[in-house]
């Protein structure tokens, strides 16, 4: 019932920027902390981002940190990654996910949506 729903991958070359966005339904948003992760082939699921339910609070894992900013708008029950500087190894699958507290672990997380491809050009 809960549904999350990325948009906003595409193909980018280095140094480029894109913006992601996560579009979530049939929950409550405003009280649910919201991470991105990704996930390229044959790697493990890395932690990239996460921001609290009130959006206070911003945690980045040290391979995107000064390039890459979370952010929501409870209003609009979205989630955004803004990726500046971008590098070919960023290229993975991103997939944002809803948890009821703010972690890095991809265990700890309810929901999850379907993921966006991101490529970026060597």
């Amino acid at each position: 019932q809960v549904q999350l729903v990325e948009s906003g991958g595409g193909l980018a070359q280095a140094g480029g920027s894109l913006r992601l966005s996560c579009v979530v339904s049939g929950g409550t948003f405003s009280r649910t902390a919201m991470g991105w992760f990704r996930q390229a082939p044959g790697k493990e699921r890395e932690f990239v981002a996460v921001i609290s339910w009130s959006g206070s609070s911003t945690f980045y894992a040290d391979s995107v940190k000064g390039r890459f900013t979370i952010y929501r708008d409870n209003a609009k029950n979205t989630v955004y990654l803004r990726m500046n500087s971008l590098k070919p190894e960023d290229t993975a699958v991103y997939y944002c996910g809803g948890t009821t507290i703010a972690t890095m672990n991809p265990d700890e997380y309810d929901y999850w949506g379907q993921g966006t491809q991101v490529t970026v050009s060597s």
